[in-house]
C-alpha cells in the first residue's frame, strides 16, 4: 500500500514515492533528527511478517553498513515503527543505468568510465567479503556529476538467504511478470549460470554479472535475452554471447576482458574483480587503443604500431628539432603571463577564518576547496577553476583544515566536532575518518607514498599515519625542555626526505617569532630553516614561502641538501593570518596557481560581558582579550578566567574591584579553571609535565600549583562534588574516547570512570545535590545533552532535542533547571526528580549572536550563583567573514623574477 507523503515513520518523514519492487517500495523522507534526506526501503508485509528472514536480514544489514566507500549507496539503519519494517538507506540523486540505456548503447568512453567505478565498489565489497548477487543497471545510480552509486548491495543474500537463486520467484527483482510471454526478466538475465543452477554463490557471480553490464553499455542490448524464464536461462547456461554485437571501436583489451567474465565454468572466469578494473583504466589511459578494435588490426599491433606516414613524418621534424636545437643551445623559454582575478563567494558561505588552514587548491591547479561558514559552524566548499559557482561538499560539515591528495582526487581534513582526520572523494561518496585527531590539530600534509602527516592537537607534535588508516605514529615532538611549545602546519617535502613544519618556543608572544624548521622521516633529525615566520611551502621553483606579518615571503632553498641558500624577501602583501597560530590563509599548486584570502594579521580579541534571563547585555570593564573560558566563583564575588595569547593562564577577576591578576605562572599552558566548593582553591589542567595533567592552586596563590593527577593521557577538570571531596574530569585517549572520570582527591580510592562508551564525552555537570550528572556526548553524530544518575550511572535521559552542548545546572536542588548553548541561543529545560526522573521540553532563554565560538572542551559561559546572570564571552568588534579569493595564475614567474634562486637564468 503507498505512504502518502507526510506519513511518519519514527523520525522520519515520508516526501514522496521513488519506486517498488520485489524488495518492496521505496520512499523519498526526511530525517528529522539530522535534517538529511534519506531513502526509506519498507520491506514486504510476507517478508517482516517471518522472523527467521527478519532475524537473518538484521545480520545481513548490519555488515553490510559497515561498508564506507564513494560508490556504494549506504545503509544507515534497519528500524521498525508502525508494524513496518524499513531500510534506512543514503539517498542518491540521478538515473539509474537501466534509464540511461533506454536510449541505447552508451559511448565506448562512457561505457567504461561507469563500469570502472562499478568494478571499484564491487571491488571494495570483495575485499570485506561481501558480495552482491543482484548486479544489473537498475542497482546503479549514475548522479548529475557523473559518479556511479551501486545500490542495494549484498541485499539479495539478506533478502532470500543464501539459497541463491534455487526458486526464482524469490529473486529481489523478478515479480510475477516473469510468467508473462514476451517480458525480458530483470534479475534473472544477469544471473550467472551458477546462480541460475541454484548453487552456491561467490564473488564470481558478481563478476559475470559486471561483464553482462558493460556488454549492455557498449552494444545497447543484454548478452542473453528470451521471451520467458526458460528460454532466457537456457541460452545463458548453454549459448555464448553475439560478439559482433559490440560497437566496432570497443578495444581489444575489454573485448578480451568481457570474454573472461562471461565464461561459464567459473573456474575459468576472471578470478578478481581488481582485474577488470586494471584492464579498464589501461584502456583509458591508453591514447592508440581506440583504433586498435578488430582481431587483424590487434595482431598488428602485437607485430609493431603501424603508424601513418603523416604521422611519422612530424614525429621526424619534431625530433630533428630537439636536435637542432641541443646542438645550437637551448633557447629559454617564454615566461608565461602572470595575471590576477577574484573569486566572489556567496554572502551565505564567507571564509571562516580559525586557526587552522582555510583554503587549498588541488596540485594540478584546476579545483579549490575552502573552509565556510554555514549555520553557526563550518563546511568545506569546492570551486572548480573553469566554473563560476561553489558547492558544499556532503558530508564536510564542522570540517577544516582541508589539504588535497597528491592525486588531487580526495580533500584530507580536520572533522573538529568528531575529533577525526578524516578525507572525501571529490567526485563524490561518502567521509572516511583516517585515525582521530583532537579539534586544536593544526595543519596536514598528504605525501606521494600515501602517508598522511599531520598536527595531533595544539602541543602533540607531528604524526605520520597511512591515508587508510591505522594507528598514527610520532615524527616530531616539542621538547619542553628546550622551551619548545608545539609543532605545526606541516608540509612533505617533494621526493619525501623531510617534512617542513612551524615550531614555537614557550617565550614567544606571536607566530613572527616561531621558526621553520625541516625533520628529516628516516632519522627524525630536524634542521632550523628560518627564524620568524610560519606555515611553510616548498615550491618547484626551488624556494620556500612562508607567512610573516600577513606577507608572503620568499627564500632560495636546496631541495637535496635541504637548506636555504639565500635571503629571504618579501613577495606579497596583505594575506589573512591568525596572529596566535600562524596559520596563513594560502595555498598554490605545482604550476603556480596561488589562492589566498586577502587581508593581514588576524587577532581575535574577545571581552566579558554578563547577560541576564532576558538576554539584556551588560559588558564588564575588563581589556579586550583572547578569553576561552570563564567560572564564577561560589560568592559570585569572581572569575576565574582562561586567557590565552603568547602563554595560556589562569587569572582572577574581581567583580567588585575590577581588578585583573595572574594565578597561574608555571609551565605554558594553564587552562579550564573550576573553583572547589569553598572558593578556596582552583583546579586547572597544565602541560608544564608533557601531557596536561590535573593541578589545584590556593585562589589567594599563598602556596604555589600542586599536582592533584598525572597521565600519558591529556586531563580535562570539569566540576566538583558539593563537599569537594571529588573532581569530575574527562581523559582524552589516543582513540578519541573523551570518557568522563572521577578523582577522589582525599586519596580515598582510584579514578573511576563514570561514563565510559565509543564516542566523545565532555562538559560534565552535577546537580546541586550531586544526584545528577549532565554531560556532552556525541553519540547520535552531533553533540546533545545528556543526564544520568550519580554517582551509579542507573538511567540515561536525553535532554537537548536538536544539539547542545556544555550543559549547567541552575541552583536549585528543589526545581531544578538545566541550561546548555547550543550556537548562539542559551536553552532551558526545567527537570523534575521526584517521583521520578523527567524532563520538559528545551526552551530557548534568549539568543546570543555575538557570543563568541566556544572553543572545543573549553566552557565560554557560566552561570552565576544568584541564577540569574550568567557571564558569557563577546566578540570584541563584529568582523565581517571574507567573502572574496585572489588567484595569481602563473605566479612562479613572479617568484622567479622577485627571489633568484642562482641556479637559474
Amino acid at each position: 500500500m503507498t505512504l502518502e507523503s507526510g506519513t511518519k515513520l519514527g523520525p522520519y518523514e515520508i516526501m514522496s514515492p521513488l519506486g517498488a519492487g520485489g524488495m518492496g517500495e521505496v520512499y523519498r523522507a526526511l530525517d528529522t533528527r539530522l535534517d538529511r534526506e534519506v531513502a526509506i526501503k519498507i520491506l514486504p508485509d510476507t517478508f517482516a511478517r517471518d522472523p527467521e528472514r527478519v532475524a537473518r536480514f538484521q545480520r545481513e544489514a548490519k555488515l553490510l553498513a559497515s561498508l564506507n566507500h564513494p560508490n556504494i549507496a549506504a545503509i544507515h539503519g534497519f528500524e521498525e515503527s508502525d508494524d513496518k519494517r524499513f531500510l534506512v538507506l543514503e539517498l542518491v540523486e540521478g538515473d539509474t543505468l537501466a534509464e540511461r540505456l533506454r536510449g541505447g548503447a552508451m559511448s565506448v568512453d562512457q561505457s567504461l568510465e561507469v563500469c570502472k567505478q562499478m568494478a571499484e565498489a564491487l571491488e571494495a565489497a570483495h575485499e570485506r567479503g561481501i558480495i552482491h548477487r543482484d548486479l544489473k543497471p537498475a542497482n546503479v545510480k549514475v548522479t548529475p556529476e557523473g559518479v556511479v552509486k551501486v545500490l542495494d548491495f549484498g541485499l539479495a543474500k539478506a533478502f532470500v538467504g543464501d539459497t541463491s537463486a534455487a526458486a526464482l520467484a524469490d529473486s529481489p527483482t523478478i515479480t510475477v511478470e516473469h510468467t508473462r510471454p514476451g517480458v525480458v526478466l530483470g534479475t534473472a538475465a544477469y544471473m550467472s549460470p551458477e546462480q541460475a543452477r541454484g548453487k552456491p554463490l561467490d564473488k564470481r557471480t558478481d563478476i559475470w554479472s559486471f561483464g553482462v553490464v558493460l556488454y549492455e553499455c557498449l552494444g545497447g542490448r543484454k548478452p542473453f535475452e528470451g521471451e520467458t524464464s526458460t528460454d532466457l536461462i537456457a541460452k545463458i547456461l548453454e549459448r555464448d554471447p553475439d560478439w559482433t554485437g559490440l560497437p566496432s571501436d570497443t578495444p581489444s583489451t575489454v573485448r578480451l576482458l568481457l570474454k573472461r567474465c562471461l565464461q561459464k565454468d567459473r573456474k575459468r572466469r576472471l578470478h578478481d574483480i581488481g582485474d577488470a578494473r586494471i584492464e579498464i583504466e589501461e584502456a583509458m589511459n591508453d591514447p592508440y587503443v581506440h583504433g586498435v578494435t578488430s582481431p587483424e588490426v590487434s595482431r598488428s599491433t602485437r607485430r609493431g604500431l603501424k603508424v601513418p606516414w603523416s604521422v611519422a613524418a612530424l614525429m621526424v621534424i619534431i625530433v630533428t628539432s630537439l636536435i637542432v636545437r641541443d646542438w645550437m643551445g637551448s633557447t629559454p623559454s617564454v615566461p608565461r603571463p602572470v595575471r590576477r582575478f577574484a573569486i566572489d563567494l556567496p554572502a551565505e558561505a564567507p571564509v571562516a577564518i580559525a586557526d587552522n588552514l582555510s583554503v587549498a587548491v588541488s596540485p594540478d591547479g584546476t579545483r579549490l576547496v575552502y573552509v565556510g561558514k554555514r549555520d553557526g559552524g563550518t563546511q568545506l566548499y569546492l570551486r572548480v577553476m573553469d566554473e563560476f559557482s561553489v558547492a558544499p561538499i556532503p558530508g564536510t560539515e564542522d570540517g577544516t583544515g582541508p589539504f588535497f591528495s597528491p592525486d588531487g582526487k580526495w580533500v584530507g581534513y580536520f572533522d573538529y566536532r568528531a575529533g577525526k582526520l578524516t578525507k572525501v572523494p571529490l567526485r563524490g561518496g561518502g567521509t572516511i575518518d583516517v585515525c582521530d585527531a583532537p579539534p586544536s590539530s593544526r595543519g596536514a600534509s598528504w605525501g606521494m607514498d600515501d602517508v598522511i602527516v599531520f598536527t595531533r592537537g595544539i602541543t602533540g607534535g607531528l604524526y605520520t599515519v597511512s591515508a587508510t588508516g591505522g594507528t598514527p605514529q610520532p615524527l616530531a615532538t616539542p621538547d619542553f625542555e628546550k622551551g619548545e611549545k608545539s609543532c605545526r602546519l606541516p608540509q612533505i617535502l617533494p621526493g619525501g626526505k623531510g617534512v617542513l613544519f612551524t615550531m614555537s618556543t614557550s617565550d614567544i608572544d606571536s607566530y613572527d617569532d616561531a621558526t621553520i624548521a625541516v625533520v628529516l622521516l628516516e632519522t627524525g633529525e630536524r634542521k632550523i630553516l628560518f627564524k620568524g615566520g610560519s606555515n611553510a611551502r616548498y615550491a618547484p621553483t626551488g624556494h620556500i614561502v612562508y607567512a610573516r606579518a600577513g606577507s608572503l615571503m620568499a627564500g632560495p632553498f636546496d631541495l637535496e641538501r635541504l637548506e636555504v641558500t639565500g635571503s629571504p624577501f618579501q613577495i606579497l602583501k596583505g594575506v589573512v593570518t591568525s596572529d596566535v597560530y600562524g596559520s596563513a590563509q594560502f595555498s598554490f599548486s605545482g604550476d603556480g596557481t596561488l589562492i589566498y584570502v586577502p587581508g593581514g594579521p588576524e587577532i581575535y580579541y574577545t571581552r566579558l560581558v554578563l547577560v541576564d534571563r532576558k538576554g539584556e547585555v551588560d559588558p564588564l570593564p575588563v581589556a579586550p582579550g583572547i578569553y576561552n573560558a570563564v567560572r564564577f566563583s561560589p560568592d559570585g564575588q569572581r572569575l576565574a578566567i582562561h586567557l590565552a595569547g603568547g602563554n595560556e593562564d589562569v587569572w582572577i577577576y574581581d567583580l567588585g574591584r575590577g581588578t585583573m591578576s595572574r594565578l597561574t605562572t608555571a609551565g605554558w599552558d594553564n587552562q579550564s579553571p573550576v573553583w572547589t566548593p569553598d572558593g578556596s582553591r582552583v583546579a586547572f589542567e597544565s602541560n608544564s609535565r608533557g601531557s596536561f595533567d590535573l593541578f589545584w592552586i590556593p585562589a589567594d596563590r599563598s602556596a604555589p600549583a600542586e599536582l592533584l593527577l598525572a597521565s600519558e593521557y591529556d586531563l580535562r577538570p570539569l566540576c566538583w562534588s558539593s563537599d569537594g571531596k571529588l573532581l569530575i574530569y574527562t581523559q582524552v585517549e589516543p582513540t578519541r574516547r573523551d570518557d568522563i572520570w572521577m578523582l577522589p582527591v582525599n586519596g580515598d580510592g582510584a579514578p573511576r570512570r563514570l561514563v565510559e562508551t565509543q564516542f566523545r564525552e565532555a562538559g560534565a555537570a552535577l546537580s546541586p545535590d550531586d544526584r545528577w550528572l549532565a554531560y556532552t556526548s556525541n553519540e547520535t553524530g552531533q553533540d546533545e545533552v545528556y543526564v544520568q544518575a550519580f554517582p551509579q550511572p542507573v538511567g540515561k535521559w536525553l535532554i537537548s532535542t536538536a544539539g547542545g552542548y556544555n550543559p549547567v545546572w541552575g541552583p536549585d536542588a528543589e526545581s531544578l533547571e538545566l541550561f546548555y548553548r547550543n550556537g548562539d541561543t542559551m536553552m532551558v529545560v526545567p527537570i523534575k526528580a521526584k517521583p521520578s526522573f523527567s524532563v520538559e521540553v528545551p526552551k530557548m532563554l534568549f539568543e546570543f549572536k555575538d557570543a563568541a565560538t566556544e572553543v572545543e572542551g573549553f566552557r565560554g559561559f557560566d552561570l552565576a550563583p544568584d541564577g540569574q546572570h550568567f557571564v558569557m564571552i563577546q566578540k570584541s568588534e563584529e568582523s565581517t567573514p571574507p567573502t572574496q579569493l585572489r588567484v595569481v595564475l602563473n605566479w612562479f614567474e613572479e617568484l622567479k623574477a622577485k627571489v633568484p634562486t642562482g641556479d637559474r637564468p
